[in-house]
């Protein structure tokens, strides 16, 4: 595919092909908020090449940069020294105390000479690192197209390597072997590692508390780059192929980055399943060798006498292949796919080869996750300081963020963690110092009162122990750590213990180590029939305290340790009151129970990324309303209204290949009011069916029909079934649903697009002239599936029963719904509705958007789209629907014209499937 050079704005931007108008001016109006340091909202609809005119505009920007740069390093060096140049003006970039008149006097009363003398100095310095830096790049060019050019035989020699350093470790450790079998055994071999270290707090050790960061992690400094990240790992892929096809496809240092189970090539570690164990079993063979920093010369001797064999270490965790790896993955564009098969081939561990390429990487690929919540972004090495971020399929950002920050704990698990607690301290407590001792009694009495608040009690089977009062409550912060008597607890130390101690994985440790949860002999009676509980969700658990399992027995995989739950509502716990609510969901037993802490202000943890970050652009097909974004999440991170610029786009296709339409009446002229409370009359049920009939009666090929949940779905199905309507519908479509399961998606999209294409084809039976798609709004196939071509042949329609709501019980929505409408309530102009009540309506307009968007899909693409609800006919609601589509809206007060109009529409473009 021949590139083409485009130019919008007085900017050049390579193109694959000639792009559209829209594409321009978003590279355009992109190019401008890097180059400026504005926050970007894009809105750029499905099909139109939203995800191009983001890599030709971002990555050209990134060229201009550079090139800027390189351009002033270039200037400032051919300067020479500047002490010899006392006339010359200073260089764009020097410090600000370079920039100073060295015939004026400082402010703090320095004399001239002084001031020379340090300024001088500095631009000295300047330019020495330029030089440093010049040659950095120069050699790293160097070392990427040697490897470009000498791949082959690179890794023939890596080969051989590898064999003789295997060779190597094989005879050490069977030396280390001999050597250990003669030396006389003081404690349970492997055993040391489970007993918690001396611990001390931040204050008694002089040292600021935060996450340790590796030293390799600081080697090199990081250039300017861009962070893509998107929802799912298959988006991701997605986006570096187009990348590849892109006309910087050849030239751009990316690095895509994902989670240990995506990545992990340790066969060892990766069948162990769960997420959070992978997590914890390469962080525990990684850990040796940054305990090695910290340990004392007095400490080295006992530590000698007391460990008897070595730890395991990761074969794949090896310095020079991981530096070889990393110069792998910048030498070309590579997904996550390629990448493991990357790691595989050179036995290096693509997780922590693609953190070292980070700082080197032009651009990085990387999920929401990654790049959103704090721990993991230092943990991974991203720095975003000077950065530019890129957030794609960003209309659930909001959602995203509270979600990430949200914990819910059950209250098996907060049982199960203080049982497991109890036996580690029967079986190790002469051996922990006082520190260890007092914050694990307070652990314990967090864990009792939890289980207290819900109503239960901690030394009962929570399975069969039944709640006096059901329901669901919800608590302010401070109010639950009142109810539950903990307000006396310092929760930040507590926090910090967990994080320095971790305490979370000796526990995990211990309960592999012995299978079932140790029972003291002492307690036996108290606790038997909570010991049952245990061994039921423990299965191959024996009563006794069983034996240390063998080295090599094959195991099922174990459920994270329950403690790390606990941790994690513990960290929320510590969030500001006006920011976080606590809901209480007692559910007839205790086990059913959960206490569940709910993210209210997700502009707090979006504050770090936009105040660090050079430029962040939020980009999306349907970003309407765009107020959240400006209100919740910017506006809450301090975000001046100047710096934040919208842009959105029209659509590529005519305007006559869409029909977008409002029914507020079925064929019966029943009022169509999908209200939670009139949604479930029989009689809406039944105009609902009917008004579906007459659609597929129409329409060839493919109809999708959105429910507002999973609930409402089957109840309206089998009130069809009864009345005989389900019956009437299957004569002429198909009929698949949505399932919950998310592996079951594709398989039903299949079978789908099959049945569409048998009927275009004429092997149709009977009176079937396509399929009919029952689906969810905000359900899976309303994220990212297509519904167009094969999926919609002959023509094609999406209908959607009502303005999608939430239930009105006590729910994570409500709990929004108060917290935005309390402070702002005396504040809002008359006649203007609750900022609660907007932001509600704006959620659900949010999921109705994503799931109208799926029908038109590229240029030539064409879709009725049916909007059954009286209260798409307010102009308040339809302000809220995309741009295009919203000033294509016909409303229909009757059923019988917009019939009419459905029939014309899908007659006329028959011609064009």
């Amino acid at each position: 595919m021949a590139d083409k050079t485009q130019e919008a704005g007085g900017v050049h931007f390579p193109f694959p092909f000639t792009p559209y108008a829209i594409q321009k001016d978003f590279m355009a109006a992109l190019y401008q908020v890097l180059e400026a340091g504005k926050i970007g909202i894009f809105e750029s609809p499905t099909g139109t090449g939203k995800s191009l005119s983001l890599i030709c505009g971002a990555l050209s920007w990134l060229r201009d940069f550079e090139q800027k740069k390189r351009q002033e390093e270039e200037r400032l060096l051919e300067a020479g020294d500047p002490a010899s140049n006392d006339g010359l003006a200073p260089a764009p970039g020097l410090p600000f105390s370079c920039q100073g008149n060295p015939g004026t006097p400082e402010a703090t009363g320095e004399p001239d000479w002084i001031t020379q003398f340090v300024q001088k100095k500095e631009e000295r310095d300047l330019v020495d690192r330029l030089k440093e830096e010049q040659v950095r790049r120069k050699k790293r060019e160097e070392r990427l197209q040697q490897i470009r050019h000498n791949a082959k035989l690179r890794f023939m020699a890596k080969r051989m390597r590898q064999e003789d350093e295997e060779t190597e470790r094989l005879l050490r450790l069977s030396s280390e072997m001999l050597a250990t079998d003669t030396e006389p055994e003081q404690v349970a071999s492997g055993e040391e590692e489970l007993v918690l270290a001396e611990y001390e707090s931040d204050e008694e050790k002089g040292e600021p508390s935060g996450v340790d960061v590796d030293e390799d992690d600081l080697d090199e400094e990081h250039v300017t780059k861009i962070y893509y990240c998107s929802r799912t790992h298959s988006q991701l892929a997605q986006f570096v192929h187009e990348v590849q096809k892109s006309p910087f496809g050849q030239d751009t240092r990316l690095v895509s980055l994902g989670s240990r189970q995506n990545l992990c090539v340790n066969g060892d570690v990766r069948k162990l399943g769960s997420v959070q164990l992978i997590n914890d079993r390469c962080v525990e063979m990684q850990r040796s060798k940054h305990e090695k920093k910290n340990i004392t010369e007095e400490e080295e001797p006992r530590r000698r006498r007391r460990r008897q064999e070595p730890r395991a270490t990761c074969p794949f965790y090896s310095h020079e292949r991981l530096q070889l790896l990393r110069d792998e993955v910048l030498a070309g564009v590579k997904d996550v796919e390629q990448l493991v098969a990357l790691g595989e081939e050179a036995r290096a561990c693509p997780y922590y080869g693609g953190r070292f390429a980070i700082p080197a990487a032009q651009l990085v690929v990387l999920p929401y996750q990654m790049l959103l919540h704090a721990p993991t972004r230092q943990a991974a090495g991203i720095r975003l300081q000077g950065q530019v971020v890129v957030i794609d399929e960003a209309h659930n950002l909001i959602d995203t963020i509270t979600s990430i920050h949200s914990v819910e704990v059950r209250g098996s698990q907060l049982c199960q963690a203080h049982n497991q607690l109890l036996q580690y301290t029967e079986r190790y407590g002469k051996r922990l110092k006082a520190k260890n001792l007092m914050y694990i009694k307070q652990l314990l009495y967090l864990l009792e009162k939890f289980v207290a608040v819900l109503g239960g009690n901690i030394k009962q089977n929570p399975n069969t122990q039944s709640l006096l009062q059901a329901g669901t409550e919800l608590k302010t912060i401070n109010d639950f750590l009142f109810q539950s008597e903990i307000d006396n607890i310092n929760l930040f130390k507590v926090r910090r213990y967990c994080e320095k101690s971790k305490i979370s994985r000796k526990l995990l440790g211990f309960t592999e180590r012995y299978g079932a949860v140790l029972v003291p002999s002492v307690e036996q009676p108290k606790l038997s029939g909570f010991q049952d509980f245990l061994q039921s969700l423990q299965p191959g658990a024996t009563a006794a305290p069983a034996a240390p399992a063998e080295a090599g027995e094959d195991r099922s995989p174990r459920p994270a340790s329950p403690l790390m739950h606990v941790e994690g509502f513990l960290e929320a716990l510590t969030t500001a009151n006006q920011d976080g609510r606590v809901i209480l969901s007692r559910q007839g037993s205790l086990s059913q129970s959960s206490l569940k802490f709910l993210l209210l202000n997700p502009a707090v943890h979006f504050a770090q990324v936009v105040k660090e970050c050079r430029a962040v652009v939020i980009a999306g097909g349907t970003m309407q309303p765009v107020s959240d974004f400006r209100e919740q999440l910017l506006a809450g991170a301090g975000v001046e209204a100047e710096r934040v610029v919208e842009f959105s786009c029209g659509h590529v296709i005519p305007p006559d290949h869409i029909l977008p339409l409002v029914i507020c009446s079925g064929p019966s002229n029943q009022t169509l009011d999908f209200t939670y409370q009139k949604r479930g009359l029989p009689q809406m049920m039944d105009e609902t069916g009917r008004i579906l009939c007459n659609l597929c009666n129409v329409v060839p090929g493919g109809v999708v029909c959105f429910f507002p949940s999973y609930e409402y779905q089957h109840q309206v199905c089998a009130h069809w079934e009864k009345s005989g309507l389900l019956a009437r519908l299957t004569i002429r479509k198909k009929i698949f649903q949505e399932p919950k399961r998310a592996n079951k998606v594709e398989q039903v999209l299949l079978e789908y697009s099959r049945c569409i294409k048998h009927c275009g084809q004429g092997q149709a039976r009977g009176t079937e002239t396509g399929a009919l798609l029952l689906s969810v709004v905000g359900g899976k196939m309303s994220e990212g599936i297509n519904f167009s071509d094969d999926l919609g042949r002959d023509g094609r329609a999406s209908m959607l029963l009502g303005v999608f709501t939430p239930s009105p019980v006590v729910s994570a929505t409500s709990a929004r719904e108060a917290h935005w409408s309390c402070p702002r309530a005396s504040s809002r102009a008359p006649g203007q509705a609750r900022p609660g009540k907007v932001l509600v309506e704006n959620l659900c307009m949010k999921a109705v958007n994503q799931s109208i968007g799926r029908a038109i899909r590229h240029q030539k693409d064409f879709a009725s789209i049916v909007l059954l609800d009286q209260r798409y006919a307010s102009p308040a609601i339809r302000s809220k629907l995309p741009a295009w589509i919203r000033d294509r809206v016909e409303v229909k007060a009757t059923f019988g014209p917009a019939f009419a109009a459905l029939r014309k529409f899908h007659r006329e473009k028959a011609g064009l499937s």
